[in-house]
């Protein structure tokens, strides 16, 4: 019998509470990210008649990456944003919705969901509370409260109607209560702990460490001379009256060592970041690409190992200005100087190169995940 609930995973936080130096739905689990490892999760409880998962807009591209079983949408900047944004992919009766940082939920709290879903607009999975509860200066009865949970099943066409408003809620519940729509509250469970902070994940036993892979990527870029232009090369200023010729500021060393970085975690090439056929990246600061796709790469997950460089110029001349790159590109890449190799030679007077005509650049990265158990 074909199902007629949708399974909707939000994964499109920013996770600016999170203390630690990746995004929570990118720590891995194993060789995982964390979205992948709870939507699989999720998915092997029941079947569905789809699963979308939610995804920052910046993430979306990488995120198809990893699978075709599910389809991905863009989220918003508000968790109900998101859902609405998924809500267009939905056309079955009933939507099931949960937030990665809830990963380790128990297979019994989704079971009791679907078989209340014809019992109420929305099915909520909550906690008791055991302590006592003082609101401002009064205490309160403990048995009228009660800690909500997600996922919560709703009826699909509920819940549209009722977001179909400005006001922000934080869960399904709250915005179908406020339409007066029926909820029916099931026993949730501790297990079902939130990940917020991140020192949450020593108490949620079903994510397992990551694995100790390193993960290497190759980078190549060409750039001719052009001349009165200002060269740039690894960051740095060179004292040349020539430069490259290329849409940004032609800095060749560190589009290859881009390249090599994003091979090196699956995400493309720089291009596919940064087209040349975008104006606002006419004559741009390449430290500025740089420094986005370091930025990316740490809040997917990855750590960067070592960089090794081999600059192939007839001219101009490198070894004069190798310690000042690697220094630059220390700074810039955040990591000691000592993890950077940088290797300069000649094209024997060969082909373009060796007719002095521009230079060419082969980096290699090695990368692996950044290691949660470790801080």
């Amino acid at each position: 019998m074909l199902s007629d609930v949708t399974l909707i995973v939000l994964c499109a936080g920013n996770s600016t509470r999170f203390e630690h130096k990746t995004k929570k739905q990118w720590i891995r689990i194993g060789n995982e990210p964390l979205w992948l490892n709870v939507t699989k999760r999720l998915a092997s409880f029941s079947t569905f008649s789809k699963i979308i998962v939610a995804s920052h807009e910046n993430e979306l591209a990488y995120m198809k990456n990893f699978t075709d079983d599910f389809t991905f949408v863009k989220g918003g900047d508000t968790r109900q944003k998101s859902i609405l944004n998924c809500l267009e992919e939905v056309n079955t009766k009933y939507v099931m919705i949960s937030d990665v940082a809830r990963a380790c939920i128990p297979q019994n709290v989704i079971e009791n969901l679907l078989n209340e879903k014809e019992n109420a607009d929305c099915i909520v999975p909550v906690l008791n509370v055991t302590d006592t509860v003082i609101y401002e200066t009064n205490t309160i009865n403990r048995d009228y409260v009660k800690l909500i949970q997600t996922p919560q099943l709703s009826n699909t066409k509920t819940l549209k109607n009722a977001l179909n408003t400005t006001i922000e809620f934080t869960d399904e519940s709250s915005a179908i209560k406020n339409i007066n729509g029926t909820i029916k509250y099931i026993q949730g469970s501790v297990e079902s702990k939130k990940l917020t902070l991140g020192n949450e994940l020593n108490d949620l036993p079903c994510l397992k460490k990551p694995s100790k892979n390193f993960f290497t990527g190759t980078g190549l870029d060409i750039h001719a001379f052009e001349d009165n232009k200002e060269m740039f090369l690894g960051g740095i200023k060179l004292p040349y009256d020539f430069g490259f010729k290329a849409h940004s500021d032609g800095d060749v060393l560190i589009h290859s060592v881009i390249d090599a970085l994003l091979g090196a975690i699956g995400a493309g090439d720089i291009g596919e970041f940064f087209p040349d056929t975008d104006e606002k990246y006419k004559g741009i600061d390449s430290k500025i690409l740089l420094e986005h796709i370091i930025t990316f790469l740490c809040n997917v997950g990855y750590e960067i190992v070592n960089i090794d460089l081999t600059i192939i110029a007839q001219k101009p001349k490198i070894n004069p200005f190798k310690n000042e790159i690697k220094s630059s590109m220390a700074k810039l890449m955040h990591i000691d100087k000592q993890f950077i190799n940088i290797k300069a030679t000649t094209a024997e007077k060969m082909g373009f190169i060796g007719r002095e005509e521009g230079i060419a650049v082969q980096s290699i990265a090695t990368v692996k995940y950044y290691n949660w158990k470790n801080k």
